[in-house]
């Protein structure tokens, strides 16, 4: 197949207002062309919208009949995001019949791993045949549902496409690519067939929402606090004592698995220190699970701007911590580039996950096409 311009959208756990827009021209295992990129902001009324339906998931928990809340959210973002690939189509010189297919992940309100003798569930809100309708192309969408259905973690989805990104920078196994969004999620490649990936532990949801518990704003910009607070070690050694950081993969977390109470009790710079350093310490845990431990991290998503997180990387995970933007990646369209590269796999019937990454059955196709 000949490479296409797909448009990727992301809207993170992290709720930071903005939807993440990016053009790429893929078939599907390598990257041609990276095109435009935007960070798209949503109204302030769909952004509160969104607060209380997650709000609102968090009390449901799979049980009963979904929120009402849901299917107004559902629409809104759905109507919100259609508009942002118009304008992002639009600003690049292009049009809609240029573009082969939109990769729409929506959402995610709830995600719940499965446990021996059950089965995952995994809820993100988007309407793919309403946007295919919108735009008057192609969408991909719903792309986890397949995954967990067959008995996997459905997530974490980046690893195929991390890998195709690896292929150009590093084949030796050495690296691996971080992402730091609300929840962290690492992919190492061998450099030849293997590919693993799992989510590391949280990452910038405690930490802004203990932020905004406290009326100081929606994070910890440039890690100030952070790095002005001293870590609380030995909650930070209990914190570490949970069982999921040495379980093995494949695994998975929901936004909310850990959260902000972590920091319960301390000041804001030694609560922002503190969850920064479990974030990182986790990261560490998480690299000795792998069959090699990989010496440099090229760490994508919001987490890469806080530079007292990117020194703690390296002091607490014992690791080479690099910005993605350093290897020429953009570091914060790397999420959204992952759900155009996806589309493209879906569009061509290529698996999107796998018994190493997802702990699926097999390599499996997923997500559902519109239009």
């Amino acid at each position: 197949m000949e490479p296409i311009w797909a448009v990727g959208l992301m809207t993170g756990t992290v709720l930071d207002g903005n939807i993440d827009v990016a053009l790429l021209k893929t078939d599907g295992e390598t990257v041609e062309t990276a095109g435009a990129y935007t960070l798209a902001p949503y109204p302030p009324e769909i952004r509160s919208l969104l607060e209380e339906t997650l709000a609102q998931a968090r009390v449901w928990e799979f049980e009963g009949p979904e929120p009402a809340i849901f299917a107004v959210a559902e629409e809104a973002l759905t109507r919100a995001q259609s508009h942002a690939v118009q304008d992002l189509v639009e600003s690049a010189g292009l049009t809609m019949d240029d573009i082969g297919i939109v990769g729409f992940h929506g959402q995610t309100v709830l995600h719940r791993a499965p446990t021996s003798g059950r089965l995952g569930d995994t809820r993100q809100l988007g309407d793919g045949e309403l946007m295919a309708s919108i735009l008057g192309c192609r969408v991909a969408y719903d792309f986890r549902t397949a995954d967990v259905r067959a008995g996997g973690q459905g997530a974490p989805l980046a690893a195929v496409y991390h890998a195709a990104l690896l292929r150009g920078v590093d084949r030796s196994g050495d690296s691996a690519v971080l992402n730091l969004g609300g929840v962290g999620n690492i992919s190492w490649w061998d450099g030849e067939d293997l590919v693993i990936a799992f989510d590391t532990g949280p990452a910038n949801a405690p930490l802004n929402d203990f932020i905004k518990s406290l009326g100081l704003g929606e994070m910890d910009r440039d890690g100030a606090l952070g790095a002005s607070g001293k870590v609380d070690e030995e909650r930070l050694a209990r914190l570490l004592e949970h069982p999921y950081m040495t379980a093995p993969y494949p695994k998975s977390l929901d936004r909310y698995s850990f959260t902000a109470a972590m920091a319960d009790g301390l000041s804001p710079e030694d609560g922002a220190a503190t969850l920064s350093a479990f974030t990182t310490s986790a990261v560490g845990k998480a690299l000795d699970l792998l069959p090699r431990r990989p010496k440099r991290l090229i760490v994508a998503g919001g987490g890469r701007r806080n530079p007292t997180i990117m020194a703690m990387l390296e002091q607490r995970a014992g690791v080479e911590a690099v910005s993605a933007d350093e290897f020429g990646w953009r570091g914060d369209a790397v999420e959204a580039e992952l759900f155009a590269f996806l589309a493209v796999r879906v569009l061509r019937g290529l698996p999107i996950s796998f018994p190493t990454t997802t702990g699926a059955p097999r390599p499996l196709q997923g997500g559902r096409l519109a239009g």
